[in-house]
């Protein structure tokens, strides 16, 4: 198949674009850099030292003999070539990773929010709007985010992106209909995920786009079977307040004996998935993309739900980390419950990577291999939700601080 992954240069897609050419396809990356660049904004750098994105594909050639194009452009700004670039190529699918990732950047100023907006929520629509001028039968997949569902404590399952309703009307019958989820976005990014959703089912009932959407977990883990074939194809590891995914922070903070911070109480339950479980979604969804006509098919791409402080008590128990709580810098409940269904995924063959396994340890040593690379101002969290927060975290900053705990 012919796929472009757009923002193929990053955490997640990167390590997608190699698998997808591993196993067979003819993968293009569509990217404009801008993830390298706002780590120059933040002043920080990816734990793993990542080359240049030109170097990767010339080591991925080299050691594997299989070809990866490269194309830099924008597909928020840069619509005609958006647009000349699918007319001549036509894909057989789409990948969309081409978004502002990270819920805390997206909050830590109007700026950062609006440049949230104005690129995730620009960029699909330029995508879709461009599949449906060109006239190309492919199968968009996106990347979007468990955040849409936002994090209760009803004790229910959530579905797989639609949920069945009843209401009577002015007469007295009752009429069901099946819509989406109602969302409850708990930051300025997840709301963009959370407008992607209405735009996508617009299209695919308008245009009839075939398009799936991955509701996907909090990452963890840097390493896929192909990054590892070279130190050149190594994966970015991101540690820093606002990049860093909870349990990846937890083990760079564990590499230099510094507290794992658990913001609040650590009551909050999340979803998570391995990378390697990631790229293998990925691949699944594409290649399943045959089954999907009509609506948007929404699947929860996760393999479990943890809280916050078990995984720093799982952290600490096989590093000897002490663990601090600080104030939250989030606005949301002190403690939640989460699960979900993943019901599609499983059905299409997924075997689900646990944190049980030796893959931890693997990232643990890999956390520990470039200590020396984290600088240490970056990991705390600076950006607030809102006022409150703000003022709460520095509140508890004046307060004395006793000796973090240790589990050990």
């Amino acid at each position: 198949m012919r796929i472009l992954v757009l923002g193929g240069d990053g955490f997640c897609g990167w390590p997608s674009a190699l698998h997808l050419s591993a196993c067979g396809h003819h993968v293009t990356i569509v990217d404009n850099g801008v993830r390298r660049r706002i780590d120059e904004e933040l002043g920080v750098r990816s734990l793993t030292p990542i080359r240049s994105l030109s170097e990767r594909i010339e080591a991925w050639a080299e050691v594997t003999g299989r070809r990866i194009a490269m194309i830099d452009l924008d597909v928020a700004r840069n619509y005609d070539e958006l647009v000349e670039l699918l007319a001549a190529e036509r894909p057989d699918a789409i990948v969309h990773f081409a978004e502002q990732r990270a819920a805390p950047y997206s909050m830590k100023s109007p700026q950062h929010k609006r440049y949230t907006i104005d690129n995730n929520l620009t960029g699909t629509h330029n995508v879709l709007a461009a599949v449906v001028q060109v006239g190309v039968d492919t199968h968009l997949v996106h990347l979007g985010t468990m955040g849409v569902y936002g994090y209760e404590s009803a004790p229910v399952d959530l579905p797989e992106g639609y949920l069945t309703v009843t209401y009577p009307d002015r007469d007295g019958n009752s009429h069901s209909r099946e819509i989406l989820y109602p969302t409850q976005p708990g930051s300025v990014y997840h709301l963009t995920k959370s407008l992607d959703q209405l735009l996508f089912q617009f299209y695919a009932r308008n245009d009839g786009l075939r398009i799936t959407d991955l509701h996907q977990g909090i990452v963890w883990g840097t390493q896929t079977e192909e990054t590892a074939l070279d130190v050149r194809l190594i994966n970015r590891f991101d540690y820093d307040g606002d990049y860093g995914t909870v349990l990846n922070r937890f083990l760079a903070q564990s590499a230099i004996g510094y507290p794992l911070t658990v913001h609040g109480t650590g009551g909050q339950t999340r979803a998570f998935i391995n990378i390697r479980d990631t790229v293998r979604c990925i691949r699944l969804a594409i290649e399943s993309g045959s089954r999907v006509s009509g609506r948007v098919r929404v699947m929860n791409q996760i393999t479990e739900t943890h809280r916050i402080s078990d995984l720093a008590d799982l952290v600490s128990s096989i590093t000897g980390a002490s663990i601090e709580r600080v104030a939250n810098p989030r606005a949301e409940a002190d403690k939640n419950l989460l699960s979900a269904r993943n019901d599609h995924l499983l059905g299409l063959g997924l075997n689900p990577t646990r944190l049980e396994t030796g893959l931890l340890e693997e990232s643990v040593d890999i956390a520990q291999k470039y200590a020396d690379r984290i600088d240490t101002g970056r990991v705390p969290c600076t950006s607030y939700w809102n006022e409150t927060r703000r003022a709460a975290a520095t509140r508890r900053e004046e307060e004395p601080r006793p000796s973090p705990r240790s589990t050990k």
